[in-house]
């Protein structure tokens, strides 16, 4: 049964969803754990670029099957289901609490303008404006994308993961970007891991 906080952002798309996150992630992770062993590197970049394009084409996958729509914002597929975009994010490569979640300094630009654009308010409503930046900065930061649809909210999809132990811990929610880069949850609720599967 999918939670109330679900069924408002997904609507009859809820139940199906919150089934094949999980298994879709599973999906992702064994794609990643093969390029992983392909590449005989000791470095994981192999592993963390080929899992974060594969959860996202995974995520568009789903939403097609469920007749809903996908969105290109810079040459990277988007599921939208019920007017609101999977932001699909990897925090860590072990399992870490959701509350030590932070965007990495070198992340591009355009996660956070899509975190501050689509994402939820904070509860003051305020955006405290980061010394560092200009009022132009600021604006752009906040604007929206017409790809992904002005109007289309954002649900964070954060879990851990490693090349041997597979998805670790999987989170979706409301998540408000901070100007230190952490995240503030409004909502979040964990989700089961699939087993893992073997490319």
């Amino acid at each position: 049964m999918p939670s109330d906080w679900a069924v408002e952002r997904f609507g009859q798309r809820a139940g199906g969803l919150a089934a094949a996150v999980p298994v879709q992630l599973a999906r992702a992770h064994a794609r990643a754990h093969a390029v992983h062993l392909a590449a005989r590197l000791k470095k994981r970049s192999p592993y963390g670029a080929t899992l974060a394009e594969a959860v996202r084409e995974n995520l568009a996958d789903t939403a097609r099957e469920l007749d809903e729509a996908v969105r290109d914002v810079r040459g990277y597929e988007y599921a939208v289901i019920n007017d609101h975009a999977l932001f699909p994010f990897k925090y860590a490569d072990r399992p870490r609490p959701l509350d030590r979640a932070r965007l990495a300094s070198n992340a591009s630009p355009t996660r956070p303008r899509m975190l501050l654009g689509h994402g939820p308010q904070p509860q003051g409503g305020l955006f405290p404006l980061d010394d560092d930046l200009t009022t132009e900065e600021y604006a752009e930061l906040h604007e929206t994308f017409e790809a992904l649809g002005a109007s289309t909210e954002l649900v964070c999809l954060f879990f851990t993961a490693d090349p041997e132990n597979g998805i670790h811990v999987i989170h979706w929610g409301d998540a408000h970007l901070e100007p230190d880069r952490t995240f503030t949850w409004l909502y979040s609720e964990q989700l089961p891991v699939a087993p893992q599967l073997l490319e």
